[in-house]
């Protein structure tokens, strides 16, 4: 296949995820996105369209270690991401994977954020 149309491809699945996942106050969105290098975590009230929490791999709790979108920096932002969450009374999320499959790093990131206490 060629990069446009899996960019198509992936647009439409970010947009028909999107249509159906919507945050509010007392469960907002956690979107996950995924690029070449980081890892990006938002926790989102769509309602007042504010995000309440964030995590990635480019915030100063990462800068020491090795960085990258891998399997195992998902597992950790994970659990920093649920972490950040239940600080500020997040206890329940609605998951955005953002078009991408779930499998690999979002299914990781998803299980390590269960683990720590994000119901989803």
């Amino acid at each position: 296949m060629r990069t446009q149309q899996k960019q198509k491809l992936a647009k439409l699945r970010h947009w028909r995820i999107r249509k159906k996942v919507i945050g509010t106050a007392e469960r907002p969105r956690m979107s996950v996105r995924f690029s070449n290098q980081n890892i990006y975590v938002q926790f989102i009230d769509d309602t007042a369209s504010k995000t309440v929490a964030a995590a990635a791999t480019t915030s100063k709790t990462l800068a020491k270690e090795k960085k990258g979108a891998n399997v195992v920096t998902a597992k950790k932002i994970g659990t920093i991401a649920a972490e950040a969450a239940k600080g500020k009374g997040i206890k329940s999320v609605v998951f955005d994977r953002s078009g991408a499959r779930y499998h690999g790093k979002v299914k990781a990131l998803a299980d390590a954020a269960r683990e720590a206490g994000l119901q989803f």
